[in-house]
């Protein structure tokens, strides 16, 4: 007989910043869903679009996954109001874990998790140990890594976070997730190609929120909402903000001193929510100016405030052996070495 389960705590194990109204669940920011496990025959899952979904800019359209024991069965984009995929369909009795996992960003677009229906049952995965948070921009969000044409521009449908550095981190280290990330978002300012502050798109405005969308959580705009950081606090913080900012401080020290100062300023409100988390300043894969303002932002933190549960690291700059993608992010490979090396700094200070 088929059973009929929402998406809520009760059934699953939600993963990263979710909001469920009084039906559906909805995942904005990159690598948010859900994961259960399942015994049964039968398994169908129900996704949901909002109106970016029934537009002609397919470029901003959502992009999920459903994974079966780790393996990727399904990969689509969302087009339509509603549809369910058959995940299972068994004539023997099947146990695995089933997840779904948003593989674009927020910015552009959610989705919803509308209904789980199964002959059989589920319950909700286990946590992990650990639980990393992830707060960047494009870089995080995996922009542009199925598309390895530097030449190439932004489309949500060669996103895929799972390729990303954080993700590969979080794979590696056998920890839970969340992502804070938006392309081409800063600190001072989002990404400029003209020198003019681009202060449309920050981070820190909508750090407290459970998201930040064009698109909508059904009636709802998730940065009219706000994140219940109660949830589940995370164990350690990596934030990686500072490529965009740098498009607006070239060489401008006054630029360069906002930047830090406003980085304390948002170091401030990340401890504010999570009082015992350690906090890891990182930049460096696309560009390492701003690395020694991003070092001394970290050091005044902490000479402001006395929390020393805060460090400092630098990722590699990509190399033109690596290739790039899209707009020239980083390929799947240069992601690979990237969480390489963090995965390596991170086992030195995860207790």
């Amino acid at each position: 007989m088929e059973k009929i389960y929402k998406a809520t705590a009760e059934n699953v194990k939600l993963v990263g910043r979710t909001y469920f109204d009084s039906e559906k669940l909805w995942c904005g920011l990159s690598g948010s869903g859900i994961s259960f496990k399942f015994k049964g025959t039968k398994c169908g899952i129900t996704i949901g679009g909002d109106h970016i979904a029934l537009t002609d800019d397919y470029n901003s359209k959502s992009r999920f996954a459903i994974l079966v024991n780790g393996d990727r069965i399904i990969d689509d984009m969302v087009t339509y109001t509603e549809k369910t995929y058959s995940v299972i369909n068994s004539d023997t009795e099947v146990s695995c874990v089933i997840t779904v996992i948003k593989l674009s960003e927020a910015a552009m677009s959610a989705l919803s998790i509308n209904n789980i229906s199964v002959c059989g049952g589920i319950s909700p995965d286990s946590n992990k140990a650990k639980l990393i948070e992830f707060i960047g921009d494009s870089i995080t969000c995996g922009y542009g890594v199925d598309d390895e044409d530097e030449n190439h521009n932004f489309s949500t449908s060669t996103e895929d976070m799972t390729k990303a550095y954080a993700y590969r981190t979080a794979k590696a280290l056998d920890v839970d997730y969340s992502m804070v990330s938006y392309s081409g978002y800063g600190i001072i300012s989002g990404y400029t190609g003209d020198g003019v502050r681009n202060a449309n798109e920050l981070v820190p405005p909508y750090y407290e929120n459970p998201a930040f969308t064009y698109g909508a959580f059904g009636d709802k705009k998730p940065q009219e909402l706000r994140w219940d950081f109660t949830v589940r606090q995370p164990d350690l913080i990596v934030l990686n903000l500072g490529t965009n900012d740098d498009s607006f401080c070239l060489e401008d020290e006054e630029k360069r001193a906002e930047y830090c100062e406003k980085y304390v300023d948002f170091l401030k409100v990340v401890r504010k929510n999570n009082p015992s988390a350690k906090i890891v300043c990182s930049l460096g894969i696309m560009t390492d100016r701003l690395c020694p303002y991003v070092e001394k932002a970290a050091a005044e933190y902490t000479s402001q405030t006395r929390d020393e549960n805060i460090s400092t690291f630098r990722f590699d700059v990509q190399l033109l052996e690596d290739g790039y993608s899209a707009n020239y992010h980083p390929t799947a490979a240069t992601h690979k070495k990237a969480a390489e090396k963090l995965t390596a700094y991170l086992k030195t200070i995860l207790d």
